[in-house]
């Protein structure tokens, strides 16, 4: 073997030693601490480098908390528009619920207790209460008579039912219902004298005289009808 070759061998020797130092090479516990915390800089700072124009991050955080309650404050503002439209419908419905109940009054519960006086019934309040499924008010408010399935009723002429028809069919169908005589000298005599109405046979009144049906009127209440 030549010297040159054991000078090169040599050489290469010495370079693998030297690598290997460098390799096992350790770093103390500081030398560690300061390689973080350049890393950390540079992180952040390449993080925030997009932010930079916003201003301090401390501020932003203000703002963010100032948004949010700005955005709380709007949702309850949002509530009380809405808790405020639900009042004005309620009132809106009372409102109607309230004309409806006149409108009904004057077309369906008057007209009813009219015919059933006019067909002499014996208590025109129950008439009307047993023929309140059969009436109801359409959208345009006129009163229609209807069946046992809600269908609107006619005559055979074609013409809607009547409320005077509907009554006196009803009575017709159900004489218990009618006075089976019209109202005594006797009866009239009390009226006359302002006589109490626990006197009187309430079979006997004609209720197509005003003064009799104030008398049976006047027998409901002391008897406690409702």
């Amino acid at each position: 073997m030549s010297d040159n070759t054991l000078a090169n061998e040599a050489t290469g020797a010495a370079d693998t030693s030297e690598n290997q130092a460098t390799a096992t090479k350790t770093y103390s516990q500081q030398e560690v601490d300061n390689m973080m915390a350049r890393m950390k800089g540079s992180l952040e700072k390449k993080l925030l480098k997009p932010y930079e124009d916003l201003g301090d991050p401390d501020q932003l955080r203000v703002l963010k908390t100032d948004a949010e309650k700005r955005a709380q404050e709007q949702q309850l503002k949002r509530g009380e528009f809405e808790k405020t439209l639900q009042e004005m419908a309620a009132k809106k419905d009372a409102e109607i619920s309230k004309r409806d109940l006149i409108i009904k009054e004057y077309k369906v519960n008057t007209p009813v207790l009219n015919a059933a006086a006019k067909y002499r019934a014996v208590n025109p309040d129950q008439v009307r209460s047993l023929l309140q499924p059969n009436l109801r008010l359409n959208s345009e408010g006129d009163v229609e008579i209807v069946d046992a399935k809600g269908a609107v009723r006619y005559t055979d002429s074609g013409a809607p039912l009547a409320v005077d028809d509907l009554v006196r069919e009803f009575l017709d169908s159900n004489p218990h219902f009618v006075s089976a005589a019209p109202a005594t000298t006797n009866t009239q005599s009390n009226v006359g004298r302002g006589g109490t109405s626990n006197k009187v046979d309430i079979t006997k009144l004609d209720m197509k005289n005003p003064e009799h049906r104030k008398l049976y009127a006047e027998y409901r209440k002391t008897s406690g009808i409702a």
